[in-house]
């Protein structure tokens, strides 16, 4: 059992930054896929950035170049750093990490999920 608890979040103005933390429990986090998500009001969770154990990554194309998903597996920890954030950006963000290792898009293939941390990005 893998326990994520993310940080971070908060409000900050268009063309700001923030830096989201997912803490995981577990002495297997360097075997994980690690994966970033969101979800606005009213609409579905889509996919953000995701990690492989080897460190490859992978982006959404509506934050790329923007947002910079990283990992410290020392401290048990993945990281998505976000700049240049606009009102679009607003949303819950979640934590999410697949036991196989694989990167992958779809939300399903995950096992374990965090609380999600609220990210408001005020025009």
């Amino acid at each position: 059992q893998v326990q994520l608890v993310e940080s971070g979040g908060g409000l900050v103005q268009t063309g700001g930054s923030l830096r989201l933390s997912c803490a995981a429990s577990g002495r297997t986090f360097s075997s994980y896929a690690m994966g970033w998500f969101r979800q606005a009001p009213g609409k579905e969770r889509e996919f953000v950035a995701t990690i492989n154990r080897s460190t490859i990554t992978m982006y959404a194309d509506s934050v790329k170049g923007r947002f910079t998903i990283s990992r410290d597996n020392a401290k048990n920890t993945v990281y998505l750093q976000m700049n240049s954030l606009k009102p679009e950006d607003t949303a819950v963000y979640y934590c999410a990490a697949e036991a196989g290792g694989s990167r992958t898009t779809i939300a399903r293939r995950y096992d374990y999920w965090g609380q999600g941390t609220q990210v408001t990005v005020s025009s």
